[in-house]
């Protein structure tokens, strides 16, 4: 098992540089000059050239790259000298510690360094803990209304096979699959809190907690979170429906389930105390891996609903052309990503021995 963890660990490792390398990359050969975004068309060539220097664009790229890395990794090489690129601010590595001391320079633990935003300044890490809370708690209300709606509606379905209900559990499954984020999140803001909002008092945007009118108390708007949550679940409720169905069908085809009805069981019995658990599995498992998915559709969700996540931050960075928050966007993202593949890869070495040994 230990040598399953290393490896799966590894691998999580080389994705991830993989993933940091190819961002780096595609924001290096755009078009635009990061000095003349933060000073402004106006400002002077001296100007744009400190600013130039201190983000060290005057550097060749291989060794911005190295920087890069080098700003990335918890565990980093710097300098005490303060003329020198890899010099050790303050500033920026405000929380490190020093493992090493090696002459004129250090290995030092630190969190990861992701630069400051070009319009706010803001260290971008700073912008990530201020929005990343409200993206998992959409991912989260998503996936529990998917799997709590989606194993209800699939086990109807099952119990009753062949039926209209089946038959429209199978269409919306089909529908759901199919349907993408961001037509879904149109779709269903304009007819639940536009067309039909007077009946059901939703809005069209809004965050969880907001000001009130006086701008005095900050509430809690828990109704924000309904239409981008159903929104989100859909494609998710529409896998686990069909899952739910398929697994429930094979676990009452069994023989055991023909034993318990032929003791005398009632069905009620039978269904929740035998087939249900053991039907449960797979839909378990595609349920941990949805989690991880639902990052690729909450960029469209949380811009068009205005929920104050990091798809909606990394839409309006994209529109301010502010690369740092980009890039430290879309590396948290794929961070998750990969955590997430890497615990269910370890849950299912756990769960199947059969998994280690391959």
């Amino acid at each position: 098992m230990a040598q399953y963890l290393i490896k799966r660990l590894l691998y999580a490792v080389l994705i991830l540089w993989g993933v940091a390398t190819l961002v780096f990359i595609l924001f290096n050969v755009l078009p635009g000059d990061p000095a003349r975004m933060l000073m402004g068309q106006r400002s002077d060539v001296a100007s744009i050239e400190a600013i130039r220097k201190d983000l060290g664009l005057d550097r060749s790229l291989g060794l911005q790259y190295v920087k890069y890395l080098n700003d990335l990794s918890p565990v980093s090489y710097h300098t005490n000298e303060a003329d020198d690129y890899f010099y050790l601010d303050p500033q920026k590595y405000d929380a490190h510690t020093t493992i090493l001391q090696t002459g004129g320079g250090a290995l030092v633990l630190k969190p990861p360094y992701l630069r400051r935003s070009y319009q706010s300044k803001k260290q971008v890490t700073s912008i990530i803990g201020e929005t990343i809370p409200n993206t998992f708690i959409l991912a989260f209300s998503s996936i529990v209304f998917a799997s709590l709606v989606g194993i209800f509606l699939g086990i109807l379905a099952a119990i009753y096979k062949d039926s209209l209900f089946d038959r429209l559990s199978i269409f919306f499954s089909a529908f759901g699959m199919s349907l993408p984020s961001f037509f879904a999140a149109i779709l269903i803001g304009w007819l639940f809190a536009f067309v039909w909002g007077d009946i059901t008092g939703l809005n069209l945007t809004g965050n969880l907690y907001e000001l009130d009118d006086f701008g005095t108390g900050v509430h809690l708007r828990l109704k924000n979170l309904i239409l981008p949550a159903i929104t989100l679940g859909i494609r998710p409720l529409a896998i686990v429906i069909q899952l739910s169905r398929n697994s429930m069908l094979d676990v009452l085809s069994q023989d055991y389930i023909r034993t318990a009805h032929a003791k005398g069981l009632k069905f009620s019995r039978v269904l929740l105390r035998h087939a249900l658990r053991n039907s449960l599995n797979p839909v378990i498992t595609a349920i941990s891996g949805w989690f991880a998915s639902l990052m690729a559709g909450i960029v469209f969700v949380e811009y068009i609903f205005g929920w104050k996540g990091l798809g909606y931050v990394i839409v309006d960075a994209l529109n301010k052309y502010d690369l740092p928050v980009v890039m430290g966007v879309v590396l948290t993202i794929s961070l998750m990503f990969i955590v997430i593949n890497v615990l269910v890869d370890i849950t299912y070495a756990m769960l199947d021995p059969r998994v280690r040994l391959r």
